[in-house]
């Protein structure tokens, strides 16, 4: 693995954090997102990455002066991709954005450039052909939090290129990740294939009015000692994901439990901007979650 330049196309809730990761373990990091307003936005962000990373990893100034200085913004893909050794997808989990994506990245970015995708759920085979590079595509899945939950899953499909994996596996390992592969495609790879039914049943139960968002997450938090219920972790994921992934799961299956569900995060949370800690409350209202008080377990 000889990467040098990494693109992280999309600088949301995960496009943001793993570009500050790559950056931080020395990579010269590219930042592409759709315009320059979305682009501030996240350097916004990365100056509160700066301080959870001194506080967390203890990172000294001189290791964030030097992270700051590996990161490059623009809105133009020809631009960001011009140089990339290793290009990742975080845009949003919809089929037909990542596949436009594709289709557009496909005529600018060189032949050398590894296409990796980030999607939480979808299969790398879904868009290998639209990438014009098949070979050179497969899946790289961070969870959230990436400095601490530092999981790496790595999962390549029929034709993806075995040296193309290895080195993608390399690049995890070199960014500080616990590399994952997995031997097969996999929808929702390890982590969401544990994660989504929680959180599906939690939503559940929800909507089906048989508890509220906090007794659901005392339950799951005091029976099985997590740190936090599936509500707090919704919040931290992102409501829009877990909207966006109920939505295709709804329209697929015409199941009326999921499309009761995504009425629900339509009305209650997508309309109202409640789409969790990114936006300053989803199931909880931040910085001071309920689900944080001392007393919340008595």
């Amino acid at each position: 693995m000889n990467y040098k330049n990494i693109t992280i196309a999309g600088s949301g809730v995960l496009g943001y954090q793993i570009a500050f990761q790559s950056a931080f373990h020395g990579f010269n990091v590219t930042v592409f997102d759709i315009n320059d307003d979305v682009l501030e936005k996240a350097k916004a962000k990365f100056k509160t990455l700066s301080e959870a990373y001194k506080k967390d990893l203890n990172a000294t100034q001189q290791q964030i002066d030097k992270t700051h200085l590996n990161l490059n913004y623009t809105s133009d893909l020809a631009e960001a991709v011009k140089d990339a050794d290793l290009l990742i997808e975080a845009v949003p989990e919809n089929p037909a954005i990542k596949i436009d994506f594709y289709k557009k990245l496909a005529k600018v970015a060189p032949e050398k450039t590894i296409f990796a995708t980030n999607s939480s759920t979808m299969l790398p085979s879904q868009f290998a052909e639209s990438t014009g590079r098949s070979s050179k595509f497969l899946a790289l899945h961070f969870a959230n939090t990436i400095w601490i939950h530092n999981t790496a899953e790595i999962m390549g499909h029929a034709t993806t290129d075995p040296k193309v994996f290895e080195d993608v596996v390399a690049f995890a390992k070199a960014i500080g990740m616990l590399a994952l592969p997995l031997h097969k495609e996999q929808p929702g790879y390890i982590l969401n294939s544990l994660l989504v039914p929680l959180l599906s049943a939690a939503t559940s139960l929800l909507v089906n009015e048989v508890a509220d968002v906090q007794t659901i997450d005392k339950t799951w938090m005091k029976a099985t000692g997590a740190p936090l219920g599936p509500f707090a972790i919704l919040d931290v994921v992102g409501i829009t994901t877990a909207y966006n992934i109920d939505k295709i799961a709804a329209d697929k299956t015409k199941d009326p439990l999921k499309i009761k569900t995504v009425a629900y995060l339509k009305e209650h949370f997508i309309d109202k901007n409640k789409l969790g800690i990114s936006t300053g409350e989803g199931f909880y209202k931040y910085p001071n979650p309920a689900f944080r008080d001392s007393d919340f377990l008595k």
